[in-house]
């Protein structure tokens, strides 16, 4: 039922993930996503700002995007968390089926990079 909540950001490749700052200001930023029933799995470094932004704040939206982060559709309010390691198979087979070779590639980069991604679950807002 919940998944239905998603549906504007159905057949795009990104989405604004838009998180806010401690004084209330929005930053947008394009990522690549994949839902998978009612959630939605984004991938990103741990020392990144939107991370950073979601540790303080869990409230975010998703805008279906193009990938310079150009609106494309409706704005979902939702809630972010940051996923344990060990709770990140789930996410990561989701984002590897959407988006394939080009998945992969990037987990191959962040290898030789030595750098860990992580990844966020995104459930819509509940009242």
């Amino acid at each position: 039922m919940t998944a239905a909540l998603f549906a504007p950001l159905a057949g795009h490749q990104y989405m604004n993930l838009t998180t806010f700052r401690k004084n209330g200001q929005p930053v947008p930023t394009p990522v690549w996503f994949a839902q998978d029933g009612d959630r939605i799995y984004v991938v990103t470094q741990a020392d990144s700002g939107k991370v950073k932004r979601v540790r303080a704040n869990s409230r975010v939206q998703l805008t279906p995007s193009d990938a310079r982060g150009k609106p494309l559709g409706a704005t979902i309010e939702a809630q972010a968390r940051i996923l344990d390691p060990s709770e990140g198979e789930a996410a990561r087979r989701a984002l590897a089926k959407k988006y394939g070779i080009m998945f992969q590639m990037f987990a191959v980069l962040w290898k030789l990079q030595r750098t860990k991604p992580i990844f966020l679950e995104i459930t819509p807002v509940t009242f």
